[in-house]
């Protein structure tokens, strides 16, 4: 008795190739309209589905192959009396082989497709197809993609049939394929129709390609996009990101988003800043933030929010940087930097931040939160205590910013537009405002100050004073505030209260 092979299919990829094995090997192939025109276009002898289930397609081509014809050919357990009597009684012949890829939904997403082309490529039938053949996996053997068909043949030919382990492999493929497209449509149709994604909905992950190692050789990494999303970098030299590269490059894209109204550069090391500026020119910006810690800066991660030319690109290739983050560059500047500096990374990018939820593996989970950037303070939204000093404002923004891109706890010390010490990830707040007081030097005189959160003691602003901080911003919200606005106070140190803590944990 010949087998019976069902191929519906968007791609046809490979298409003509497999049918003509097939019919080499015996099988009877069945098509949908589209399927079935393209393979007698090739010559090959194939049966409509409309043929075979009595019932033409309908609806623009939206109803085809849903038909008991179809479904219990397919559906049926070869091992069930019962069904088999039942296939006899209706006249319905099985299928043996299910071939069928789906309507390119995930592309036309990538292509920024509206909402009616979208659910035009929502495909139904081939679904139900793959989910069908799947679950009788004991018998129907499937296919949903081309690289599976020489695989196929090759098992065939095996022992003239489909292996057990062949079938089962290719039923789990062809599940994941449409959980994958579930997952990807209902991201993607509730962001066009302006509905919140479900908490709890499936995320479909793309690799982009394999990383080197993880952050040490022993750990093997790969760097994973959402599905019908895009690399949103456009690497100009300098060959791939490594894993570290990745975590620094986007610790520097948030402070590219936070400083681009200005001239401005940061320079990421370990995933924070070690040296923020703003100025009238890039030039003066890079100076005055790799002057904040001209050590700890070599081979870092630089951003720079507005193009870089030529003159520039001989300044900067004075620096050893791993990656180089800027909206655009001359071909010029691109020639310098590639010829000076030949393993630099130059990522463009064009600052459209992602509506995503951050998420963190865990031990004991997956941690998800949003993952947009803080708002930022407005002199309308917060309150001074002591004297106001809304001349510092700019400087106390920009520490601000430097604060909250830096990991907890942090402080920042900002004069003139430029950090000039920033103490970061420290378990006391003390030691943070201690350790950038040091690194600031006698810089720290008439510089404004940034925490993060909340001061829980005195000493901490009693050491910031000492260091001669004249001013400082912080969200405020400790149980002993007023205890630390009294001493603020006699010691002369204005401070702004946000109410918005910047926690980088």
């Amino acid at each position: 008795m010949k087998k019976r092979a069902l191929l519906s299919v968007s791609d046809k990829t490979g298409l003509e190739k497999l049918a003509r094995g097939l019919i080499e090997r015996d099988f009877e192939l069945i098509s949908s309209s589209g399927t079935a025109k393209f393979l007698r276009s090739a010559g090959l002898p194939v049966t409509e589905v409309a043929d075979v289930t009595g019932f033409p397609s309908i609806l623009g081509g939206r109803v085809k192959t849903l038909h008991p014809a179809v479904f219990g050919g397919i559906l049926a357990r070869r091992d069930e009396p019962s069904d088999l009597g039942e296939l006899v009684s209706r006249n319905i012949s099985p299928i043996d082989l299910v071939v069928c890829n789906l309507y390119p939904f995930e592309r036309a997403a990538s292509d920024g497709a509206g909402t009616a082309e979208l659910v035009e490529q929502i495909d139904i039938g081939g679904v139900s197809l793959l989910r069908a053949a799947a679950k009788n996996f004991r018998f129907v053997t499937v296919l949903c993609r081309p690289d599976q068909y020489d695989a196929a043949l090759a098992d065939w030919d095996l022992r003239g049939d489909f292996s057990d382990g062949f079938r089962r492999h290719a039923a789990v493929q062809a599940l994941n394929q449409t959980a994958r497209y579930d997952a990807v449509i209902v991201r993607t149709l509730s962001r066009s129709l302006g509905e919140p994604c479900p908490n709890d909905a499936p995320l479909a992950l793309s690799s982009v390609n394999p990383l080197k190692y993880g952050e040490n050789p022993y750990q093997s990494a790969e760097l994973l996009l959402p599905a019908a999303s895009r690399f949103p970098l456009e690497i100009k030299s300098g060959g791939g990101l490594s894993y570290n590269n990745v975590l620094d490059l986007d610790a520097a894209m948030r402070a590219f988003a936070l400083l681009r109204d200005r001239p401005a550069a940061a320079v990421i090391k370990h995933t924070t800043p070690c040296g923020i500026a703003q100025a009238d020119t890039l030039e003066e910006a890079w100076q005055l933030a790799h002057a904040c810690d001209p050590v700890s800066s070599f081979g870092g991660v630089a951003a720079v929010t507005r193009n870089i030319d030529a003159p520039f690109a001989r300044i900067l290739a004075d620096r050893f940087l791993e990656v180089l983050l800027c909206p655009s560059i001359d071909d010029d500047a691109l020639a310098i930097l590639s010829a000076r500096r030949p393993k630099l990374r130059i990522a463009v990018w064009d600052g459209v931040q992602p509506q995503a939820k951050g998420l963190r593996s865990t031990w004991t989970g997956f941690l998800a939160q949003d993952d947009g950037l803080p708002p930022l303070p407005s002199p309308d939204a917060g309150r001074w205590v002591g004297t106001p000093r809304p001349e510092l404002w700019d400087d106390l923004i920009l520490a601000w910013k430097a604060a909250a891109l830096s990991k907890s706890n942090a402080v920042a010390m900002v004069k003139n537009g430029a950090t000039v010490g920033i103490g970061m990830g420290f378990c006391s707040r003390l030691f943070a405002v201690e350790f950038a007081a040091r690194q600031a030097g006698e810089k720290a005189r008439g510089t404004v100050m940034a925490s993060d959160a909340f001061f829980p003691f005195p000493d901490g602003v009693e050491e910031a004073a000492r260091a001669g901080v004249q001013a400082i911003i912080q969200p405020g919200g400790s149980v002993k505030d007023e205890e630390v606005f009294a001493v603020s106070e006699k010691l002369g140190v204005s401070q702004f209260i946000t109410g918005v803590r910047t926690f980088r944990h």
